[in-house]
């Protein structure tokens, strides 16, 4: 049993390190423009820039952008090393959990508007709501500490 979920640990972590990495990086050629934190012209980024006009509270885009492009990549990192993974996959709960509330806030909406029309029929949305179930997931199957008190 404890094989089983220290495979599925590192198999989680990975995906959820990964996953974090591509949202705040995108090393791949080619990013698409508004969707990458750290790559993205200030004012560019599609949610930060919707959070920051429905909100009223221009903080948002570009510092709230880089602050959080820089808890994530600090999220990748715990992830990938097993003595930090419980805070690391606790720290990402709370990370897509935010991201998650402010889709539901009245600033943002599910659906976010894209530059060229129409809407992404909340893919980002239900992209957020999968990966935190997979971070709480993480939180469960992550073989604990067994000599705590």
């Amino acid at each position: 049993m404890s094989a089983f979920r220290l495979v599925a640990s590192w198999l989680l972590a990975i995906g959820l390190a990964v996953f974090f990495l591509h949202i705040t990086l995108h090393p791949w050629p080619d990013p698409l423009p508004g969707y990458v934190k750290l790559y993205d012209a200030p004012g560019e980024n599609l949610l930060f820039a919707a959070l920051a006009e429905g909100s009223g509270v221009t903080i948002f885009e570009p510092a709230g952008r880089f602050v959080s492009a820089i808890i994530e990549l600090l999220v990748a990192l715990l992830l990938l090393i097993p003595l930090s993974r419980r805070f690391g996959a606790a720290l990402s709960v709370i990370t897509l959990g935010a991201g998650v509330a402010l889709h539901l806030s009245p600033w943002m909406d599910r659906e976010i508007a894209l530059p060229e029309g129409g809407t992404d029929g909340g893919a980002h949305f239900l992209v957020y709501v999968i990966f935190l179930a997979l971070a709480l997931l993480l939180l469960v199957v992550h073989p604990g500490n067994r000599n705590r008190f």
